[in-house]
């Protein structure tokens, strides 16, 4: 059964009998449950290993808060669109041709169409429209099964048309904006209320704003790429810092890799062979009012090659058993974010269903997902 695994009166992780959480993960919630001021860390069905962090996890403290624990993507999180293309009338090769011409890059005349006056200064402008490398993609996917069709439909979804599913973040911004944190104060965090903390959070919230807009940018140039239209569904971002109360404590909210139940539907993918699923949070403090925010990783990237390339070619990696499609040029990356690499969307969330923190609205089958093709400024 999902349930709440108490490793400490600080730290808990949610895991069920079929989903194995690494030990280096659990060991890594303690290392963060030892950082001075923090009160709880929870580990999501997700948990897995990050650079001395945990990825998949929620952490509560009192008094100051810890970028360190946010990390360099900050803002990065998923977007949902309902899209205008026909699902009976979609042709593989076309899309898949269409959509392998497009740079990575956005040119700078559509970023001047494109982009908001505010934004058109802002030094990471010409990052703006572009998905970046590592788990990132845009996905387009079919509606496969709908669990609660009155929940489906309010959120403005339909089964007859594909969604496109968008993961990115604050690309080198969130990145910048932890360089000089680090630089500056290692891996300290800072005291609420002092000005290098009042400095962060602005820095913060422009990447999470930043980042908002890239997910925008990045589906509007896929839909006009495949000369399609769209709307937004949901917009849910899974790393950042905010002040949250907590029983009856103020504090600070930490989500690495944890998405929010507070705004609605969510999504949680999983990898580019698996199914994606839309679920409605079942908001808890338990949880650190936090969810999976995707499958989570199973083995590390440095791996990934070794235990592949002997089965698989990237030709062949370009191709899923659920019949989708990748286009991913980088022949390293392919490995590195192979299905096989990533544990069963399904099993996270289960265990998720099993702890009473979110109801099953829709899965959603991809169809063909979009990675970085690997060339300069990716």
């Amino acid at each position: 059964m999902g349930i709440f695994h108490n490793v400490s009166d600080a730290t808990s992780y949610i895991a069920s009998d079929d989903l194995w959480i690494e030990g280096s993960a659990i060991q890594q919630l303690h290392t963060t449950a030892n950082l001075p001021g923090m009160h709880r860390v929870v580990g999501m069905p997700d948990l897995h290993p990050g650079r001395g962090y945990p990825i998949g996890a929620a952490f509560f403290s009192l008094g100051r808060f810890y970028p360190a624990l946010v990390g360099n993507d900050i803002g990065c999180g998923m977007a949902l669109w309902q899209t205008d293309i026909v699902s009976r009338k979609y042709n593989a090769d076309k899309f898949e041709k269409r959509l392998a011409a497009l740079d990575d890059i956005a040119e700078n005349l559509w970023l001047e169409e494109h982009v908001a006056e505010s934004l058109m200064q802002h030094p990471w402008r010409g990052a703006l429209g572009s998905i970046g490398g590592g788990n990132h993609f845009a996905e387009l996917q079919l509606v496969d099964q709908v669990f609660n069709a009155e929940r489906f439909n309010l959120a403005g979804l339909d089964t007859q048309h594909l969604s496109l599913l968008v993961h990115s973040g604050s690309r080198g911004l969130g990145q910048a904006i932890l360089q000089n944190h680090i630089a500056s104060f290692s891996h300290n965090g800072l005291a609420e209320g002092s000005n290098d903390a009042m400095r962060y959070m602005a820095e913060h919230d422009d990447a999470l704003a930043f980042a908002r807009v890239n997910r925008q940018l990045i589906a509007t140039r896929i839909l006009q790429q495949v000369k399609a239209t769209g709307r937004s569904v949901l917009d849910v971002a899974h790393n950042f810092v905010e002040p949250c109360i907590i029983g009856d404590r103020q504090g600070w909210l930490h989500r690495k890799g944890a998405t929010p139940d507070g705004g609605g539907l969510v999504i949680i993918p999983g990898s580019r062979g698996d199914y994606s699923w839309l679920v409605q949070p079942v908001r808890s403090e338990a949880s650190l009012c936090s969810l999976a925010h995707g499958a989570g990783r199973k083995w590390m990237r440095t791996e990934c090659k070794g235990r592949l390339s002997g089965k698989f070619s990237p030709q062949q990696l370009s191709r899923t058993e659920l019949g989708s499609r990748v286009i991913c040029r980088d022949k390293q990356l392919i490995y590195e974010e192979a299905p096989q690499a990533y544990k069963s969307a399904e099993s996270v969330v289960n265990c998720l269903v099993l702890a009473g923190l979110v109801e099953p609205v829709a899965r959603l089958r991809p169809v063909l997902t979009l990675k970085t093709s690997g060339g300069k400024g990716a």
